[in-house]
């Protein structure tokens, strides 16, 4: 059911077609949204399913060269053009991982990030991404989702309609017809902070680990 694992044709030309299908506005969206991450100079970042290395790169110029990215990708494709556009950052680290497998990290990291991903897996799978984020921070630290809002898909628009029930993941309709803070309200994440682009159909939500 889940076309979260993008390969083939798709996965080559992944962040042009992201480009064209937003005619244009995912560029500045995604760097508008690294902004409101409010990362800090010497942050360190856990990136869940961190593509072909287009939202590291924007993340680094705010915690420069003294914070780093550990990057978890296993699809071939994302991790060739990965490796490709940040060889020449040795504070930026891809590792080959699912992450909605038990991860070793624990209490290391400032941010954990996780960008359209999370909606492209069974809730049981999801639970377990949420865990590990959880492990992975360090207290007072932050698990940011970038991914679908919360909306009754009934009263959107026809083309919002019509992506999210015949182009989008079968399961992101599932995400998004569930609370997404109550979500993580159920593995101990509070003090939420959100941010809404695309006529607030899109979210990043942000959580802290007390």
């Amino acid at each position: 059911m889940s076309k979260v694992e993008v390969k083939g044709f798709e996965a080559k030309y992944y962040d042009r077609l992201m480009d064209i299908v937003t005619f244009g506005r995912y560029p500045s969206f995604i760097e508008k949204a690294v902004k409101d991450l409010g990362l800090k100079e010497g942050d360190r970042i856990l990136d869940f399913g961190a593509g072909t290395g287009r939202n590291a790169l924007l993340m680094r110029k705010y915690i420069k060269e003294s914070g780093e990215i550990v990057a978890l990708e296993i699809g071939d494709e994302m991790k060739r053009q990965f490796l490709e556009k940040t060889k020449e950052y040795e504070n930026i680290k891809l590792v080959d991982r699912r992450i909605d497998e038990k991860l070793e990290y624990e209490e290391e990291f400032d941010l954990v990030f996780v960008s359209f991903v999370l909606h492209g897996f069974i809730q049981e799978k999801r639970d377990i991404i949420i865990q590990n984020a959880f492990k992975a921070l360090k207290k007072g630290g932050v698990f940011a989702i970038l991914d679908y809002n919360n909306f009754n898909i009934d009263d959107s628009p026809f083309y919002i309609r019509f992506a999210i029930r015949k182009v989008e993941c079968p399961l992101a309709e599932d995400f998004i017809k569930r609370d997404t803070k109550e979500m993580l309200k159920k593995h101990g994440f509070l003090n939420f902070e959100e941010h809404f682009y695309f006529k607030n159909y899109l979210r990043l939500l942000k959580a802290e680990k007390e």
